[in-house]
């Protein structure tokens, strides 16, 4: 990919789209400014390069049109001074420097779209940094606030959880207290039951013993 290939892909990047994706939203955001960053003082070294080779073949097409012209004007003065042979080869330098003119000419063309396309992106990308500085901030903020209330509910369903294992628990001690007092009850009333068992009994055998005293004394 190149350098022109990537600058546009972080251009066309979408925050947002990037952050629902990503599993570390923040340090997504943080290596795509990053990565922003690098490439922004990437393509301004390669601006300023496009630039210096701009300045050179201008300076390479110039030369040689004035080379052009000027061998032009050797060939004038050949001819008028009757030196048609040495004016033919001043005529052939002439022509020489013209073709590379022109071919200088058609890299400089080349060359000037390359400084613009790479200005451009540079103004580009710099306008997508300063976005994404604006946005960054705000986005980490929103995600943070998302992991919070994440897990703040974890923290309810957990308060939920023991409340109601508590609750449960609550209910085992009501439950067992009940039946504990019913163990109770039953146990002092079958004390009691036992108690007047026994008195009856007793009372049953002074009864017995009475009547039994009773025929042995009129016997």
């Amino acid at each position: 990919m190149t350098l022109l290939d990537r600058v546009a892909t972080l251009i066309r990047a979408n925050l947002n789209d990037l952050v629902e994706r990503a599993e570390n939203p923040e340090k997504l955001l943080r290596q795509l400014l990053l990565d922003m960053q690098n490439q922004y003082l990437q393509v301004k070294t390669q601006v300023a390069v496009a630039i210096a080779g701009q300045h050179q073949l201008e300076k390479k097409q110039r030369e040689n049109a004035e080379a052009q012209q000027d061998w032009l004007r050797k060939a004038e003065l050949a001819v008028g001074k009757n030196q048609e042979a040495l004016a033919r080869v001043a005529l052939e330098r002439s022509l020489t420097h013209e073709s590379s003119a022109k071919n200088f000419e058609q890299q400089l063309g080349e060359q000037v779209n390359q400084v613009e396309l790479l200005r451009e992106a540079l103004h580009r990308l710099e306008s997508k940094m300063a976005e994404t500085r604006a946005q960054v901030d705000v986005l980490i903020a929103q995600h943070r606030r998302a992991r919070l209330a994440v897990r703040a509910g974890r923290t309810s369903g957990e308060n939920f959880e023991q409340d109601t294992a508590l609750e449960r628990l609550r209910d085992k001690v009501a439950d067992a207290e009940v039946s504990g007092q019913g163990h109770l009850m039953a146990a002092t009333e079958r004390s009691v039951e036992d108690q007047i068992a026994k008195l009856e009994k007793a009372d049953r055998v002074d009864r017995m013993l009475a009547e039994l005293k009773h025929r042995l004394a009129n016997a």
